[in-house]
């Protein structure tokens, strides 16, 4: 049987704690409520080797720095951030029962800000993640393709999710190839018309072995070994939202939550904010989209009952 973690009902329970779970949490511990964090340290934040277009960093910084800060600040004003897996989230009449392991904890409302896993190329963990420190390979030509203007682009991908980030990316290059893993059938007629008037160079697959070197990273084609300065993978990712959708919620094919505009899933007291929400992938987005859904949370609980101090 499953113990219960605490007696009394927390206002909100936040699973995830990247960007939006954060700001969040800052919000609703300034609401002076209840609140705490389950978090698995998987954000993907935590891998950005520096982020140069969030704003008020003239600098840049490096994501890990940022969720450290954002952590900081959270517990500064009372939220309490706990590393857990969280098993299953489960409506119990006006609230909900968050299932971690053999405990359980209740509360009044979930924000979920659980985010998604981007699909990397086959290569070694600690391989991929060296160069992803380097630069060598990219997951965000929105975040980073300033970084790469000018550069010897890559982009692993097919179809035509490959072909839309490629010719985003010759926006800042125009020494950018997108490498088909598959066969040639991977991109139809009108990709390669849409490649060959951007003047970006198109070739069959496969992509292994990928080798990063000193000087740039290695990507074996059938057309032979090909050397850039960076590559993007542009294979998709995996949205993190089984938890909303096995509460009822409403998601797209793709697996993103749909929220109205105040970040409310169809399940009422249920929220989502961040990457695992349809639209765009930044962490000033996920971070606007807390504080609207923060601010719709502590609303909610407010009609239910009078907020006092």
């Amino acid at each position: 049987m499953a113990r219960t973690d605490s007696i009394e009902t927390d206002d909100c329970i936040i699973v995830g704690a990247g960007p939006a779970g954060l700001t969040a949490a800052i919000y609703l511990a300034r609401f002076h409520l209840r609140i705490r964090l389950f978090d698995n340290g998987s954000s993907r934040a935590a891998l950005i080797p520096r982020t140069n277009n969030h704003a008020g960093y003239p600098d840049g910084i490096p994501g890990v720095d940022l969720l450290l800060l954002m952590r900081r600040q959270a517990e500064r004003f009372g939220a309490v951030r706990e590393e857990a897996h969280v098993d299953a989230v489960e409506r119990d009449g006006d609230g909900f029962v968050v299932r971690i392991g053999d405990r359980t904890a209740r509360a009044r409302t979930v924000l979920l800000a659980t985010g998604v896993v981007n699909n990397r190329p086959d290569m070694p963990r600690d391989l991929h993640d060296a160069a992803l420190a380097k630069g060598l390979i990219r997951y965000c030509p929105i975040c980073d393709g300033y970084e790469a203007s000018d550069q010897r682009i890559g982009v692993i991908g097919t179809g035509d999710h490959g072909m839309r980030e490629a010719l985003f990316l010759r926006g800042f290059s125009k020494h950018v190839t997108l490498v088909a893993p598959g066969a040639a059938h991977d991109l139809d007629d009108a990709c390669h018309r849409a490649l060959d008037e951007a003047g970006i160079a198109h070739v069959d697959g496969p992509c292994t072995p990928i080798t990063a070197h000193d000087d740039g990273i290695g990507v074996v084609t059938a057309a032979g070994p090909r050397r850039f300065d960076t590559i993007y993978p542009a294979l998709g990712s995996v949205i993190r939202s089984e938890l909303a959708v096995a509460a009822g919620a409403h998601a797209t094919d793709e697996g993103c939550l749909e929220v109205d505009s105040h970040q409310r899933t169809s399940v009422p007291g249920l929220f989502a904010a961040g990457d695992v929400v349809k639209g765009l992938d930044q962490i000033s987005h996920a971070m606007g989209e807390a504080g609207v859904a923060a601010t719709a949370i502590r609303n909610l609980l407010a009609e239910r009952a009078p907020l006092r101090r």
